[in-house]
């Protein structure tokens, strides 16, 4: 049986998530959580013709650091995952997909957060625009999953979505990682 939520109360509201504090029995026990309450998100691994991957390089403030990142962007309330990985795709890399099919979803951090990422494979990609929002800034860098793979192995790819990405896309594409 699961825990009864004897609260919630929202406590911030913000462009990208909210934060609660929800009070919950279980069993005798009575705790409270904060939880960061998220849409959602789309992540994409774009595969070239060549099999190479454009990843994004970008600041990311809260490890204060550039990482290397497959596309990503969080969807709009109701969004369906697979429209937004499409719009990522575009906005991001400049290309569309003939081919976008959806490969996992998870949850990122699910003792405090409610997002769940949406990862999709997309191949057949068709040049077209970058389109970036006004406060995005990132170049691309387009890798063989063998070098994409060496940049997990060297911790120059530390970004967890990005690496199960490339793990599961390149096991469906007959890139196997090996440690």
């Amino acid at each position: 049986m699961k825990p009864e939520i004897l609260s919630n109360e929202t406590i911030y509201q913000g462009r990208v998530f909210d934060i609660s504090i929800a009070e919950i029995r279980e069993g005798e026990a009575t705790y409270k959580r904060e939880i960061v309450n998220h849409h959602g998100s789309a992540v994409i691994i774009p595969v070239f013709a060549d099999n190479t991957i454009a990843l994004v390089k970008q600041y990311r403030h809260a490890a204060r650091e550039f990482l290397l990142e497959i596309p990503a962007g969080t969807l709009s309330e109701g969004e369906a995952p697979e429209i937004g990985a499409a719009r990522e795709l575009e906005e991001e890399i400049g290309v569309t997909a003939k081919n976008i099919e959806k490969l996992t979803e998870f949850y990122v951090s699910p003792g405090f957060l409610t997002e769940k990422m949406n990862l999709f494979l997309a191949t057949d990609l068709i040049e077209s625009a970058q389109n970036l929002d006004e406060d995005e800034f990132l170049s691309i860098e387009r890798l063989s999953f063998a070098e994409a793979f060496e940049k997990i192995r060297t911790n120059e790819i530390q970004d967890a979505k990005t690496i199960i990405g490339l793990i599961l896309a390149g096991a469906k594409l007959g890139f196997p990682y090996k440690t």
